[in-house]
C-alpha cells in the first residue's frame, strides 16, 4: 500500500547511485546477493536477541533490494536477475520471523508460524497471478518497471519492513504484531484472488 509513495521519494536517489555503480562495473546480481547476506545476518542477530543491530542490517538489506533494480536499469536488466531478486526476497521475508521464533520459541512460536503461513499464501497468490498475467500478455507499471507482473495490496514490502523494524524495537510485542500482520497478508491474498476472478475470465 505504501510502496508507491516511498518509491516516488527514493527512486531518484537510487537511480543516481545505481548509475554510478553500474558505470564502475558493479552488477545488479551482486547487490541482490549482498542484500540477502545482510538479511540473513540480521536474522542471526535477532535470534541472538541483538535486536537493534538486527534492525540496522534489515534496513541495509532492503536498501540493497532497492539499489539492485536501479543498477539493472542503468546497465542491463535480465530475466535471471529478476528471478533471483524475487527468490531472495522471499528468503529474507521468511528468515526474520523464523529468527524471532528461535529467539523465544515459547512466546513467538505460534504467532511466527501464523505469519509464515500468511506469507506463504500471500506469496503464492502473488506469483500465481504474475504467471497467469504473463500467459495472457498483461502488463503493468504500477510499481515501476518490474521483471514480473506486480499486483498491489495492503501488505507490501514497505509494510513488511515496518513490521520487522517494530518487532526489533519492541521484541516483546512480536506475537501481537506478527498476528495482526498475518491477518493483513491473508486479506491481501484474498483480495488478489477476487481480482484474479474478475481479471482471468475465460474467453477474455
Amino acid at each position: 500500500m505504501l510502496d508507491g509513495a516511498l518509491r516516488r521519494r527514493l527512486d531518484p536517489i537510487l537511480n543516481r547511485l545505481g548509475a554510478v555503480l553500474a558505470s564502475r562495473g558493479l552488477s545488479a546480481d551482486a547487490i541482490t546477493m549482498c542484500g540477502l547476506c545482510l538479511g540473513l545476518a540480521a536474522a542471526v542477530l535477532v535470534a541472538w536477541h541483538l535486536y537493534f543491530a538486527g534492525a540496522f542490517l534489515i534496513l541495509l538489506s532492503r536498501f540493497c533490494d532497492g539499489l539492485d533494480g536501479a543498477v539493472a536499469r542503468a546497465s542491463r536488466k535480465t530475466d535471471f536477475g529478476g528471478f533471483l531478486d524475487i527468490v531472495l526476497d522471499f528468503a529474507f521475508y521468511g528468515a526474520i520471523p523464523l529468527a524471532f521464533m528461535v529467539a523465544d520459541p515459547a512466546a513467538n512460536g505460534l504467532a511466527g508460524g501464523l505469519l509464515l503461513f500468511a506469507f506463504y499464501v500471500n506469496g503464492a497468490s502473488f506469483l500465481a497471478f504474475a504467471a497467469i498475467a504473463e500467459k495472457r500478455a498483461l502488463s503493468t507499471e504500477i510499481r515501476g518497471a518490474k521483471s514480473i507482473y506486480f499486483t498491489t495490496g495492503l501488505a507490501e514490502a514497505t509494510e513488511t519492513i515496518a513490521v520487522f523494524l517494530a518487532c526489533c524495537l519492541f521484541p516483546h510485542w512480536f506475537p501481537v504484531l506478527a498476528a495482526l500482520f498475518a491477518v493483513l497478508c491473508l486479506y491481501t491474498a484474498l483480495s488478489r484472488i477476487v481480482l484474479a476472478r474478475f481479471t482471468f475470465r475465460d474467453g477474455q
